[in-house]
């Protein structure tokens, strides 16, 4: 939700002052407007991931891990539903960045608040008996 949200903010931001147009057919995004829309996307995802351990109540990479599959996901549907009206490389990159970004952002959480014990630091937590 956190990257969803600081997207639509900066896409309206960007809007605003005429980087990103609006109301143009896909052909009217140069490639440095979609690379940087790329760039600051991938790091709102980043960004939700570390949020994601940040509020989690326990094994919070099972968290990540979900988010992550699902961003996948809805990166993989964005790609068949606007795969006609939208630049391919654009919608492929989104997609293929979703996974790791999220899951980054997690694991970068971890390291900065090393709280966590270190059996977590391979994704899930080790249940020992």
């Amino acid at each position: 939700m956190t990257a969803v949200l600081l997207t639509v903010v900066t896409d309206a931001a960007l809007a605003s002052i005429c980087f990103l147009p609006v109301d143009v057919e896909p052909e009217g995004y140069t490639f440095w407007v979609l690379f940087v829309a790329l760039v600051y996307r991938t790091v709102f995802t980043v960004l939700g991931g570390f949020v994601i351990v940040k509020l989690a109540p326990h094994n919070p990479m099972k968290h990540v891990f979900v988010i992550a599959v699902v961003s996948l996901l809805l990166g993989i549907g964005a790609i068949f539903a606007e795969w006609d009206m939208f630049v391919h490389w654009f919608l492929i990159a989104q997609a293929v960045l979703a996974f790791p970004s999220v899951w980054y952002g997690g694991k970068l959480a971890l390291f900065r608040h090393s709280k966590i014990p270190e059996r977590e630091w391979s994704g899930f937590k080790l249940n020992h008996h």
